[in-house]
């Protein structure tokens, strides 16, 4: 099969997938899709909101649609990295046998990935990086294809071990989850508070999604879209050549070489999903607030005038 055919049938899929979705989760389009587009990139997100906005459910919900192994993690202070990562014990025959920990399967769930000390943290993020750990001088292979959805509690701050920014990074996107509108939780409530369950159809396998990801990465991108997309990096720093007013204002630190990466990436499946056989300005644009909102710090004048990073980032388009 050719890979614009190839392309074609991804797009059919990907409206069965949402709709295997749709049939648990009411609503909640927009994270749905850059989720999705974040697996199908072959990256890691970052999902932001408060308790009870079915995060746990939308993850098992899209691993059951697309054929894949889920385990969830609850980070709590006392968690060690080799709760996550697994450990070696002495079996009846005196001899060491590794158990594998719950970070080897295909969907990690990171549940409020902040409650946990930073040596914790930092096995997982190695992990999601390198694709492996090691352990005891050994070195696992990890399932794939791979993909981590850390969630944090934007409300609950005590007691907390907030990550660091070059740790942020490794995630591709920060997606902020939102209360539904009152017809989504109407819905909800009705789906939720009689007997019926709902049974959700493996619409792709993970030799199919490895694919896709290997698919993705021959997209061929314009030299224009390119440098759009770096420039618009570039300009988040506030020690550029020509640093934005508001950059220079309200900015402390700018994003890395990683975000004109993710961006790229991320555009060339925005694109696809959407019937294009390859990005442009619009679709980089597009990606581009969940893509640089956990990437830029801003600095105490911009908490002082209420000036949000998604605004911030919207000035640079």
């Amino acid at each position: 099969m050719s890979d614009v055919a190839s392309l074609k049938q991804l797009l059919q899929k990907y409206q069965a997938l949402k709709q295997e979705i749709s049939k648990v989760i009411v609503g909640q389009d927009a994270v749905i899709e850059q989720i999705l587009i974040s697996i199908f990139s072959g990256g890691h997100s970052l999902l932001v909101g408060v308790p009870g906005l079915a995060k746990t459910l939308m993850v098992n919900t899209i691993s059951k649609a697309l054929g894949l192994d889920f385990k969830r993690i609850q980070f709590t202070p006392d968690l060690m990295p080799s709760d996550i990562l697994g450990s070696e014990i002495l079996d009846h025959d005196r001899q060491f046998k590794f158990i594998k920990g719950p970070i080897f399967s295909n969907i990690i769930l990171a549940d409020e990935i902040n409650r946990t000390p930073p040596k914790t943290q930092a096995a997982l993020l190695e992990a999601m990086q390198e694709r492996s750990v090691t352990i005891a001088g050994q070195h696992y292979k990890l399932e794939s294809p791979y993909f981590v959805l850390a969630t944090q509690n934007p409300i609950e701050q005590e007691g907390t071990y907030p990550l660091p920014e070059a740790q942020l990074d490794r995630f591709m996107f920060s997606i902020n989850l939102t209360y539904p509108t009152f017809e989504e939780e109407v819905q909800v409530v009705k789906l939720t508070t009689v007997n019926a369950k709902s049974e959700v159809n493996v619409v792709f396998s993970a030799l199919e999604i490895l694919e896709l990801q290997t698919l993705i990465r021959k997209i061929p991108v314009a030299d224009n879209v390119i440098e759009y997309a770096v420039n618009m990096v570039g300009k988040t720093r506030p020690d550029s050549a020509t640093p934005l007013p508001l950059i220079s204002q309200y900015v402390d630190w700018g994003a890395g070489p990683r975000a004109s990466q993710n961006l790229i990436l991320a555009a060339k499946t925005y694109a696809v999903i959407n019937g294009k056989l390859s990005p442009d300005i619009e679709d980089v644009q597009a990606v581009a607030v969940s893509i640089l909102r956990h990437r830029i710090i801003k600095n105490y004048k911009a908490e002082a005038d209420g000036i949000s990073v998604e605004s911030i980032i919207e000035s640079l388009f």
